[in-house]
């Protein structure tokens, strides 16, 4: 065989792989998917707003994404059915979750790294219709410029009224535990000088202390799991957490502000381990050092307590619950 032929035989083989691999997007093709999301949540904030936007620039006509608010009644039960249909294990259930053909995408990581390569595959194949989820409008709100913008703001735009009314129980029991915490701060301030009248030997038999600190660890250490693996928390009834957990006022300096209360509480169980064994002085310090961690605790509780209601209008079981632990251990090691 010549070289020329040969030099053929090769391109041939080339152009054949290269239209085998390179998806070659069907004429009018078009490719439809639904996001799930959440108006405070910053991780879906993030996908609507960065990560789509030049998707849709790109493609035009070809996308068409269908946004659901799961904060509305009706997007929480399309959530609910898109769960049940496509059979959503409880670690992948969060928000925002992209569905596109059989294709579950979820996070802020996951959907810009999967998606863009899903288009390219379903286009090749002539596009994909929307998900059949029971109850889907597919053309009642699609990702444009402006509609996804807006509304991953719009909790900022309520009034104090809608934000209370909006979570009324959990709202309603985190302004009890904030006025109690207040009013715990503003006592022992006023009897500051009768929270060391006492030595230390009252701490070190407390073991309540020990059980609270493990308690509030327990719940730290859920709360940090939820911000990390990007699920849905278990709420029960009385509160709307994951609206807290999704919020921007979930993170300080970029850190999960769950982060700081595992720190607090097993800083609070070693300082109370070193003083339960050390002698009358070493203690006498460990009991100063857990009053003055606790109070900055408590202070900081009172902080993310009112923005709860007050900023965010939705309240955290598990938030509140760290807050009324930690107020515990501040007045026992107060009057220790």
């Amino acid at each position: 065989m010549s070289r020329q032929r040969w030099l053929n035989l090769i391109s041939i083989i080339v152009i054949v792989n290269l239209l085998q691999f390179s998806p070659i997007r069907a004429e009018g093709a078009v490719v439809h998917a639904v996001l799930f999301y959440s108006p405070t949540c910053p991780h879906c904030h993030k996908v609507i707003s960065e990560d789509l936007p030049p998707l849709i620039e790109k493609y035009g006509k070809q996308l068409h994404i269908t946004v659901v608010n799961i904060r509305l009644e009706a997007g929480q039960a399309l959530y609910q059915a898109a769960i049940k249909l496509f059979n959503i294990s409880k670690d992948r259930r969060g928000v925002p979750t992209l569905i596109v053909g059989n294709h579950v995408l979820v996070g802020s990581k996951e959907i810009p790294s999967e998606f863009p390569k899903l288009i390219e595959s379903f286009l090749a194949q002539g596009g994909v219709a929307s998900p059949q989820i029971p109850g889907l409008k597919v053309e009642a709100a699609p990702v444009d410029d402006n509609t996804p913008k807006a509304e991953a703001l719009d909790s900022k735009d309520k009034n104090l009224l809608d934000k209370l009314a909006h979570d009324t129980i959990g709202n309603s029991l985190a302004i009890i535990v904030l006025m109690t915490m207040i009013i715990v701060v503003l006592h022992s301030l006023v009897h500051f000088k009768k929270n060391f009248k006492h030595g230390s030997d009252s701490l070190k038999s407390d073991w309540i202390i020990a059980f609270l600190a493990v308690m509030g660890l327990a719940v730290s250490g859920y709360m940090l799991y939820i911000a990390m693996a990007e699920v849905l928390a278990v709420c029960g009834p009385v509160s709307d957490c994951n609206s807290v957990q999704k919020s921007e006022y979930s993170h300080l300096f970029g850190i999960p502000v769950a982060v700081f209360g595992v720190i607090a509480y097993m800083t609070i169980l070693l300082v109370w381990s070193i003083v339960r064994f050390s002698a009358e002085k070493i203690a006498n310090l460990g009991r100063i050092f857990l009053f003055l961690l606790t109070l900055s605790g408590i202070l900081f509780s009172i902080y993310l307590t009112f923005l709860e209601p007050f900023v965010i209008g939705a309240s955290c079981i598990w938030c509140i619950s760290s807050a009324i632990i930690m107020t515990t251990l501040f007045w026992r090691i107060r009057a220790a």
